[in-house]
């Protein structure tokens, strides 16, 4: 909390001038350490999000934000923005709310989402979008054809359609990408060679200068091509997408065969009861103060391990949660047969005039026309609707303002954490979850817990292993990365005896096979031998 400076004497309150990012994830991470350290700072005064004043046409296009720290524990003040005008003079007119209070990492004041904890209930199924590094990956419909597609046997499978996030919450472009992920450059070239060759073209000289190593080495897939996201998508006809900074957040089923970029953050489900929990007033609350702002719009940012992965969701009955898959599935089918209808017709403008109705705002002659081709009254109806089903799922009134469902949803999260310790996991997409961690029986897998917490005695002078994991899930995924780095099929004894534990493993570990083999995420090749699908 005190630091010296270069004359020796100690710093008791310093302040900064920042972007408005610095509410986002990791810099909050930083704030967080300091804040809560056995000898912590705080935040005396904060204004999350102010204009830049006097921005002229080649000035930076920010918005920031100003904060003054002390050592110790203090209350402080926060000023947040309720007027701006006449930003480009010499005498900008900024008028601010104050409000006297803790102020938390996330410069916000009230409850602290970020004391929030990922929930096991929620694990793997939420991810980023694949990371191209190379333009050339990118091709249309009509190129495409070119490159062997409907002549190519297989083809079909490597080339699909793609979005990222402005193709999302705009109109789509109709770009196609190249996805070899799961395939040997040998194999490209000799089944798919026009498309080989456009990518030793159009791709290969860009990933030769790519400071990282395994860019260059792998130059024929995609950067980042998400390994954990394709078993997850494995056996869905659809998932549901965001775009991850947006003005409005949104959510959508996209069909499996499409391919998104890390502008979109994915959940990998087709329940159409998770799509309308997101879509409801109650997450969209929670996502605007656990993932903050970003940008000169100020637009609000989604992210997997802020925003998704602690949201406690609803524990419905099964009626309720009917109801809120076909208020959902009306939604979704809604505003798509709008946007089809309508060519140029954008969820944002859609949303756009949403919010000015719900404010009461007049609408010009643009937002009627708007209004009307996308039906935005029963837009507005059926997230009305779900706005109140969804309240009475978690068993709250419909009418409670902001800042007690988020009162409620933190409490919620630490309740259900304590319940995960306890055994009990409200899991998301069960069959992919549980079997993924290879859970058959509680009995077995109090057996194989007991086992694997036995006493370990390691040897001097020997490299120690990492040790399995003791939640499930994560077993599943140490399991897993095994495979993904193996150049060969693997047995359970084989990758049990990566682990510290050694055979006391083997059991736990032979059933997360058996399991990931019923899924297809793996197949067998003979004498209890196991390898990961190699096909996108």
């Amino acid at each position: 909390a005190e630091i010296l400076t270069d004359k020796g004497t100690r710093l008791q309150r310093f302040g900064f001038v920042t972007t408005n990012s610095l509410s986002q994830v990791f810099q909050r991470r930083v704030m967080e350490r300091h804040m809560r350290a056995k000898s912590p700072v705080s935040l005396l005064m904060a204004i999350p999000d102010h204009p830049w004043t006097k921005a002229t046409k080649d000035a930076a296009a920010v918005r920031i934000s100003m904060t003054v720290a002390a050592a110790g524990v203090h209350r402080g003040k926060l000023f947040e923005v309720t007027k701006e005008e006449m930003l480009d003079t010499d005498a900008p007119n900024v008028e601010f709310s104050e409000t006297e209070a803790t102020i938390n990492s996330d410069l916000t004041v009230g409850v602290d989402v970020t004391k929030s904890i990922t929930l096991q209930a929620n694990d793997v199924i939420c991810h980023d979008g694949v990371k191209l590094h190379g333009k050339g990956f990118l091709v249309t419909p009509y190129e495409a054809v070119h490159l062997g597609l409907g002549k190519r046997i297989g083809l079909e499978s490597y080339i699909r359609d793609y979005r990222n996030g402005r193709d999302l919450a705009q109109e789509s472009r109709g770009k196609m990408v190249i996805d070899f992920f799961g395939l040997e450059i040998e194999s490209v070239r000799r089944q798919f060679p026009e498309a080989y060759q456009h990518i030793l073209q159009a791709v290969k000289p860009e990933r030769d200068k790519n400071n990282r190593e395994s860019y260059r080495t792998h130059w024929w897939i995609f950067g980042e091509p998400r390994r954990e996201l394709r078993p997850a998508l494995n056996k869905l006809s659809r998932f549901i997408a965001t775009v991850d900074t947006a003005r409005h957040r949104v959510f959508q089923f996209l069909p499996r065969e499409i391919i998104c970029d890390d502008k979109s953050v994915i959940i990998a489900s087709d329940e159409a009861f998770i799509l309308g929990v997101l879509s409801s007033r109650t997450h969209i609350v929670w996502s605007l103060r656990a993932g903050g702002w970003l940008g000169m719009g100020n637009d609000a940012v989604y992210t997997k391990t802020r925003t998704f992965d602690p949201f406690p969701f609803p524990d419905a009955s099964e009626p309720l949660k009917a109801s809120i898959r076909a208020t959902a599935e009306e939604l979704d089918a809604l505003r798509k047969r709008c946007q089809a209808e309508n060519s140029g017709l954008t969820l944002t403008q859609i949303y756009n005039v949403l919010e000015k109705l719900r404010a009461s705002l007049p609408l010009n002659e643009a937002d009627e026309a708007i209004k009307a081709k996308g039906l935005v009254l029963i837009v507005k109806e059926l997230h009305d609707r779900l706005d109140s089903l969804v309240a009475q799922a978690y068993g709250w009134p419909a009418d409670l303002p902001d800042e007690e469902i988020l009162t409620r949803l933190v409490a919620l999260n630490a309740e259900r954490a304590q319940e995960e310790k306890r055994g009990l996991i409200r899991w998301l997409r069960p069959d992919y979850q549980r079997a993924l961690a290879g859970i058959a029986d509680s009995q077995a897998i109090a057996e194989v817990d007991a086992q694997l917490v036995a006493p370990l005695v390691v040897e001097a002078g020997k490299v120690q292993k990492p040790a399995f994991p003791a939640n499930d899930l994560e077993r599943g995924l140490a399991v897993f990365a095994a495979l993904m780095a193996a150049s060969k099929p693997l047995d359970a004894k084989a990758i049990a005896a990566t682990f510290r534990q050694g055979a006391k493993a083997e059991p736990a570990i032979t059933r997360i096979l058996l399991a990931m083999a019923r899924l297809a995420q793996i197949h067998t090749t003979g004498n209890q031998a196991f390898a990961l699908r190699r096909a996108a």
